[in-house]
């Protein structure tokens, strides 16, 4: 809004003409998303208090979890209404791209949503079944893959870190690999969020990571001097992620020990989604991998537990998945747990970075 409104009148006064640069609508979006979601999220947090909905912590985690019963939930909600609202205000309305990511953002916020509703009503940690999720996950993104391809005339090629001219067209099959890529993002952050402030704090991270990416891709000498594809309009992505980053810095503000407010799925669906779908758009999907190392260590904790307890009739290979549980077991303090995953997502994120000169 503010690029429409305001860089037309850099015909009379110059001033207006920074509305222009996206770092500068980057910097004060990400600032924007912030200011929302910490000046709401109290009053959110005081309305959900108010009528009662708290956390339904799940009978088989840890024992001193349960302590965490009752503790505001679905703060989710404020990040998706501070991120709406600072992409409406910061970002060019007429990109498309920014309208797909809205889009993914919205759609798995809403499937979140409803997980979070059913799981109150019912007063038991009891809402969509899986199966439900990830049919609903998969309309969504077979609408996004639908525009991407017949209205955008996007690339079914990957391209592969570290190589200058690997490239692999899937063809038909891309549909099948983007929903692999959003819907693990998604549901990795979500398996990631069972601590305090250990999901939020690897997400902003990635979303730095992709805001860089984001940037370099929408910029064509930038692009072609790193041997990454050139993806048109792409830049305004990275005004996007360092939005999410500003409103999950915002939560942090009151998720960090002890949590005052838990973003609940309404929250870790929408916000891995988009993160996926950004990550697609970009044609640095597997890139993602790298940056949100520690969303897939977690997803596939509870893979291989899973498999191996059905495989062998009981046995396990974690104490306890996902993973930060069986730390926790082992007797991590639940600080120490989140702090070092935080250190872990770090090193991974300067690591992505890094693979932009590795080629």
């Amino acid at each position: 809004m503010f690029y429409h409104i305001l860089y037309p009148l850099s015909e009379w006064i110059s001033f207006f003409n920074i509305f222009k640069y996206i770092t500068f609508r980057m910097i004060y979006g990400s600032i924007t998303a912030f200011l929302i979601v910490y000046l709401l999220m109290p009053r959110f947090i005081r309305y959900m208090k108010r009528r009662q909905f708290g956390q339904i912590v799940r009978e088989e985690g840890p024992v001193h979890h349960q302590a965490k019963t009752g503790t505001p939930t679905m703060g989710g909600v404020v990040i998706i209404a501070g991120v709406t609202i600072s992409v409406l205000l910061w970002c060019n309305l007429t990109n498309p791209f920014v309208w797909l990511a809205l889009f993914i953002f919205l759609g798995f916020g809403l499937i979140g949503f409803l997980d979070d509703y059913l799981k109150l009503k019912r007063g038991k940690n009891l809402g969509l079944r899986a199966r439900e999720k990830l049919f609903l996950q998969f309309l969504i993104i077979f609408v996004f893959y639908y525009f991407l391809f017949h209205y955008l005339n996007f690339s079914s090629a990957l391209n592969l870190p570290f190589f200058k001219k690997v490239i692999l067209d899937l063809g038909v099959f891309y549909l099948l690999f983007a929903s692999i890529v959003i819907m693990g993002s998604s549901n990795g952050v979500n398996l990631t969020d069972g601590l305090d402030g250990l999901a939020i704090v690897p997400f902003c991270v990635v979303a730095g990571v992709y805001t860089v990416l984001s940037y370099v891709a929408g910029h064509v000498k930038f692009a072609n001097y790193l041997f990454i594809p050139y993806v048109p309009y792409a830049g305004e992505l990275s005004i996007v992620c360092a939005i999410l980053g500003g409103a999950g810095l915002g939560f942090l503000w009151y998720n960090s020990h002890p949590a005052e407010i838990f973003m609940g799925d309404v929250g870790s669906l929408s916000l891995g989604g988009v993160m996926g779908a950004i990550a697609v758009m970009i044609k640095q999907e597997f890139l993602l991998v790298l940056a949100g190392a520690v969303f897939v260590m977690e997803a596939l904790s509870v893979i291989l537990q899973v498999s191996y307890f059905k495989l062998t009739g009981g046995k396990r290979i974690f104490r306890m998945a996902p993973l930060h549980h069986h730390f926790e077991l082992k007797g991590w303090k639940e600080n120490k747990v989140v702090v070092r995953f935080w250190i872990i997502s770090i090193i991974c994120g300067l690591l992505a970075l890094s693979t932009l000169k590795i080629r």
